[in-house]
């Protein structure tokens, strides 16, 4: 997902990881099957996504936590939207917040640096160093695992070592003997365009200094409060407002440009640590947090800490596969946890989207709401790994929904930012409510899903009035359109859940607007401008980024995004055979998407992109046509080569978990191909075995006996011992626990599946 027409690619560094990704997905490790071992962290690996599109988190954090502590590049671009690409070499800083898997570059709060010799205050260049503190670096000196991250600064020999608890990071810097070692404290620079507004340091005393930063980017008014405790005495410390980029000064202590100094004498091997809380509500809130969550120096604990919390989350999830396969499936289940991110102080205040503080609300607030792509399998996937978090979620949901009059859009540290299109956080809502969660307002929820629904911005009132967005009046207007209807068929769900039997029959019509969008002459969704006319010209190759009917793709990619009503998209497509046909053709057509089209449309297998979110249901749709072992030829494709144990492992941008809550599933051997109706379809499972720890203490044991790399297709399949025939399991089902045992071969079986009975519905009774 990427929104932004000031996205500038930099040909900084040539990308080399993306031109040979494909290339490089193609080999996989031939390793035999192992179960693993008793610590599951050993085998993610952090640098998968952090080369070509991926966009993922480099550094020390914890499972959900509001501290993302890692290197920034000094570079900027698409490519460096979290801070940090394999591709660079240099380095500026260890700033406490970042994004994972977004298109957009922001955060990059309270940059530390450490540096010897003469003070620099302003970053530099590369090429004329001795101008700033920029550092060179070399991959063969660092090294990154979950909770920890290390690297050598190769310009002042500084090892830094970096580790953090969920508001608090933890920096161990080791130093050479100098008279004239510092940190840096940059509290101008963010990441991307992220632009300070009002920053302040002060020295509270001989071991601390607290501040603020207030920045204006994706996130337009972002505040964040921060304290920095020291383990030895600061020696000497000074604040600079930066006037130029030439690195002239004056002393100051507020404004937007300010740079903080800190200076000590070490001797030779010295580590000097570094506890840096931060808080969305004030400097004593960040005080509060460092006191209650790291009131110690022991570094190594707080680093063994911070594997158990990742192990322990981890856990969750045990499979016996090959080594390549432990790597992508446990950095994928990883990447799913980032975010969304703590966004409160230890005892639960959190400043809300009205820019008040709000005091003891009861539930944990959370932030980095990236909807769009997450609502289709992230947060499916939480119901069932994360459920006692999911409460949390929506609670945080309908706070904010009091606070700014609708469901967050793409929410981020306390404000809205309105990217990309629908109202995405309705299937989260929803399907939780469907699900049976009720640690919320259920009430609240209803009146949240529909207020949101039924307001009049980005062509709501035209879809109350005439049920589709003109094209000539709305940007995007078909995506809008089909994500709309996909929002008020969970609406309807949900109101037939609650008895609300009114509100059910007009959201079940809403839910059907988007054949509204369906040209029957063309095969295509496509734009319209009136009850009769269609926008022209039209080519279902053609994508323009942000200026065309389509959000991030074209016609071939989003006629499939009906995931609410296959059925009535099998009528539209001309009947079973028709549909089949044309999805086959999905997969084998080529042509040019035009100069304009947006690279987050990635992972091509002609022109489905598994690359971007709108097609991560497509795969799974030759089930409802009683052809599963097609879903299966692909999925185990995609899983065995477009996931890979290398930097450019993800296909595409990351998307906040998106593209691995995918991985996560599809592994397992079913996707949430509806992403709120309570069932999975069956796909192809990549493991030997998995064993899934759900709620109330109970197991769900999965085996795939017989399978291999070319025995991908389920031939039957048994629930507890029981055959079972259909090609979809549900939540509930899968919520009982016991063992779901895949036969499988190496040819498709014609009779598993196939049968009318058999295959998935969009609503089950």
């Amino acid at each position: 997902m990427m929104r932004s027409n000031r996205l500038v690619i930099r040909a900084v560094t040539a990308l080399v990881c993306g031109s040979a990704a494909l290339a490089a997905c193609t080999t996989s490790q031939k390793v035999a099957s192992r179960s693993p071992g008793a610590s599951l962290t050993q085998y993610v690996d952090p640098y998968i996504g952090t080369g070509f599109h991926g966009h993922v988190f480099l550094g020390a954090n914890v499972p959900f936590g509001a501290v993302q502590l890692g290197p920034v590049n000094i570079t900027e671009g698409w490519d460096w939207c979290s801070g940090y690409h394999y591709s660079d070499s240099t380095i500026v800083g260890f700033a406490h917040t970042h994004l994972s898997g977004t298109g957009i570059g922001d955060l990059g709060d309270v940059t530390v640096m450490p540096t010897t010799g003469a003070v620099r205050v302003t970053e530099g260049r590369v090429k004329n160093p001795e101008r700033g503190f920029v550092s060179l670096f070399s991959h063969k000196q660092e090294h990154a695992r979950p909770g920890y991250y290390a690297v050598r600064l190769q310009r002042y020999d500084i090892k830094a070592e970096l580790t953090a608890t969920e508001r608090v990071g933890f920096h161990q810097y080791t130093f050479p003997k100098s008279d004239a070692s510092h940190l840096i404290f940059d509290l101008q620079q963010g990441i991307g365009w992220d632009l300070a507004t009002d920053t302040h340091i002060e020295q509270l005393n001989d071991t601390t200094l607290i501040g603020y930063r207030n920045s204006k980017g994706w996130a337009v008014d972002q505040r964040l409060y921060f304290a920095a405790v020291f383990s030895k005495p600061i020696r000497s410390f000074s604040s600079v407002q930066v006037l130029d980029t030439l690195g002239n000064t004056t002393p100051a202590a507020t404004g937007n440009r300010i740079k903080g100094v800190v200076t000590f004498a070490t001797e030779a091997g010295e580590k000097v640590r570094l506890k840096v809380g931060i808080s969305p509500v004030s400097t004593a809130g960040a005080q509060a947090n460092i006191s209650a969550e790291i009131p110690h120096w022991n570094f190594d604990k707080v680093v063994a800490q911070a594997d158990a919390a990742w192990n322990q989350e981890l856990q969750k999830v045990r499979i016996q596969a090959d080594e390549t396969r432990l790597k992508t499936f446990y950095t994928a289940l990883y990447h799913t946890l980032i975010a969304p991110s703590v966004f409160n102080d230890h005892n639960g205040d959190y400043r809300g989207t009205d820019q008040q503080v709000h005091r003891s609300p009861g539930f944990t607030n959370l932030t980095t709401f990236s909807l769009w792509d997450t609502y289709r399998a992230a947060h499916p996937l939480f119901t069932l790994l994360q459920p006692e978090r999911v409460n949390d979620m929506v609670s945080s949901m309908l706070a904010i929904y009091q606070q700014q009059g609708k469901l967050p859009v793409w929410h981020l540290m306390g404000n809205e930012t309105n990217c990309m299109v629908g109202y995405s956080a309705v299937p989260v809502v929803a399907d939780a409510y469907l699900k049976g969660f009720r640690g919320f307002d259920a009430a609240l929820a209803y009146e949240a899903v529909k207020a949101t629904a039924m307001r009049d911005e980005f062509g709501l009132k035209a879809v109350k009035e005439v049920g589709f967005i003109p094209a000539n009046g709305e940007v995007e207007s078909v995506s809008k359109g089909l994500e709309y209807a996909i929002d008020d068929w969970c609406i309807a769900q949900m109101a037939r859940k609650m008895g609300k039997a009114e509100d059910y029959a007009y959201f079940s019509q809403r839910a059907k607007n988007y054949v509204n969008y369906f040209d029957q002459r063309t095969g295509f969704m496509r734009g319209r401008v009136g009850q009769n006319e269609w926008r022209t010209p039209f080519d279902p190759f053609k994508s323009v980024h942000m200026k065309s009917d389509f959000t991030e793709g074209n016609a071939w990619q989003y006629t499939w995004l009906v995931p609410q009503d296959v059925e009535g998209l099998i009528g539209l497509l001309g009947g079973e055979q028709r549909f089949s046909q044309k999805l086959d053709s999905l997969f084998l057509v080529k042509g040019s998407m035009g100069e304009e089209a947006s690279p987050d449309i990635s992972g091509l297998m002609g022109m489905y992109a598994h690359g971007n979110e709108p097609g991560h249901h497509i795969t799974y749709l030759f089930s409802y046509v009683g052809q599963p072992w097609k879903t299966a030829d692909k999925v185990r494709f995609i899983t065995d080569n477009f996931y890979t144990a290398k930097p450019d492992g993800i296909i595409g941008n990351e998307d906040v978990g998106q593209m691995s809550a995918w991985h996560v599933f599809s592994t397992l051997g079913f996707y949430p191909l509806n992403p709120a109706n309570g069932a999975y379809v069956f796909g192809s499972p990549a493991v030997k075995q998995a064993t899934i720890r759900l709620a109330g203490g109970k197991t769900l044991t999965i085996e795939a006996r017989n399978n291999s790399s070319t025995n991908k297709y389920i031939q039957a399949v048994t629930l507890n011992g029981k055959a079972y025939s259909k090609s979809y399991i549900t939540h509930q089902q899968l919520l009982q626990g016991g063992t779901l045992t895949f036969s499988m071969g190496a040819t498709p079986s014609l009779t598993w599946g196939v049968a009318p009975a058999d295959r998935p519905k969009s609503v089950l009774q």
